[in-house]
C-alpha cells in the first residue's frame, strides 16, 4: 500500500493505493468515502484488497482527510470530476466505483457524468436514492447550525472526548468498530475548513424534508452496469428502504443486506463485505459503455418510476 499527494488544479489531493503483483488484474477499483470521512474508513478493505486482484484507489475528496479544504465547490458534479482526475492522472481509463453514504451518491454521479469510465457500481448505505435521512443531517440545513457546530465539535470538545475513551478504556470498557468510525467522522468536524466543507456539502444536498439530490429519476441510464447494493439492516442515517426501492428498480442489481450492522458495513464486517466486492468483481463483466450506448438510453422511451 501506498500513500501519495496528487497536484490536481494547483491543489492536493491524498491517495492510497494498492497495486497487485505484476499481470495480476485489469481493472481498477476506487473506492469513495463519505461526508466528514476520509480514505481512512476503508483501511479494513485496503487490508483485505490483496484478494481482490486488482489496483485499488482510495482517494481523500477535497475538503476531506489530508486533501486540501479550500474554499470552493463541492457539489457531486465538482466531486464526481475530481474522481475522474485522479483516475486519469493515475493512468486508469476504467474502474468498479465504491461509493460509501455520500461516496455513494458521488458514485451515482460519476456514473451519469462519465459514463464510459464506469464499469460497475456499488453502493454501500448511499446517499442520492430518497429523501428520508437523519434528523442529524436535516439540522445542518438549520440558520445556526454553523454556531452550534462549531461549540459542540472543536479542539477543546475533542480532547475531553479523547480524554473520556482513555479513561473507559483504562476500566475496560471499548467501542464497537462503527461507533469508532462514526467518532472519527465527527471528529473531523473540529477542524474548521473541514467543517465548512461538511456544511457546505450538507446544504447542498439537504434541507429540513431531507435529501433534495437524487438519482431515482435517472436510475434506468444504469441498467446495463452491473449494480451491487450493500447495506446495514439497522442504518440510522440512511434506511435500507432506499436499498430496497433501488434493487426494486434495477431487477439485475445485487442486493445484500447485513443484520446487526448500521451505517458502515465496511468497517462493521470487513471480511464479508470483500467477499460480497471480490464475488461481484468475479461473477460481472464491466459495462464499458459508449457515447452510442448513452444515446440510445436517453431517447427510448422508459417506463415511469
Amino acid at each position: 500500500m501506498t500513500v501519495k499527494t496528487l497536484t490536481l488544479h494547483g491543489r492536493r489531493i491524498r491517495l492510497h493505493e494498492h497495486l497487485p503483483p505484476a499481470g495480476d488484474g485489469d481493472e481498477a477499483v476506487v473506492l469513495l468515502h463519505g461526508i466528514a470521512g476520509s480514505a481512512e474508513t476503508w483501511a479494513p478493505v485496503l487490508a483485505r484488497c490483496a484478494a481482490l486482484g486488482r489496483r485499488v484507489l482510495a482517494p481523500d475528496l477535497p475538503g476531506h482527510g489530508e486533501s486540501e479544504a479550500p474554499r470552493a465547490d463541492y457539489g457531486l458534479g465538482a466531486m464526481a470530476s475530481t474522481v475522474r482526475d485522479v483516475l486519469a492522472v493515475s493512468g486508469v481509463r476504467h474502474a468498479t466505483v465504491v461509493g460509501h453514504s455520500l461516496g455513494g451518491g458521488i458514485a451515482l454521479q460519476f456514473a451519469y457524468q462519465f459514463p464510459e469510465t464506469c464499469d460497475r457500481l456499488v453502493l454501500v448505505g448511499s446517499a442520492g436514492l430518497g429523501p428520508e435521512v437523519s434528523p442529524v443531517l436535516r439540522a445542518a440545513a438549520l440558520p445556526g447550525a454553523p454556531a452550534t457546530m462549531a461549540l459542540a465539535v472543536n479542539r477543546v470538545t475533542l480532547a475531553l472526548a479523547r480524554a473520556a475513551a482513555r479513561l473507559g478504556r483504562r476500566f475496560g470498557g471499548s467501542l464497537k468498530p462503527e461507533t469508532r468510525e462514526l467518532a472519527r467522522h465527527f471528529g473531523s468536524l473540529a477542524d474548521p475548513a473541514r467543517r465548512r466543507a461538511f456544511l457546505f456539502i450538507a446544504r447542498s444536498l439537504i434541507d429540513l424534508r431531507g435529501q433534495r439530490a437524487s438519482a431515482v429519476d435517472k436510475l434506468y441510464l444504469a441498467e446495463a452496469v452491473p449494480v451491487l447494493l450493500v447495506w446495514g439492516a439497522r442504518d440510522p442515517l440512511i434506511p435500507v428502504a432506499h436499498g430496497r426501492r433501488t434493487a426494486a428498480l434495477l431487477p439485475d442489481s445485487r442486493l445484500t443486506v447485513l443484520e446487526n450492522v448500521k451505517h458502515f458495513p465496511h468497517v462493521a464486517d470487513p471480511d464479508r463485505f470483500c467477499a460480497l466486492l471480490n464475488e461481484f468483481l468475479s461473477e460481472t463483466a464491466p459495462a464499458r459503455l459508449t457515447l452510442d450506448d448513452v444515446v440510445t438510453r436517453l431517447t427510448t422511451p422508459k417506463s415511469p418510476l
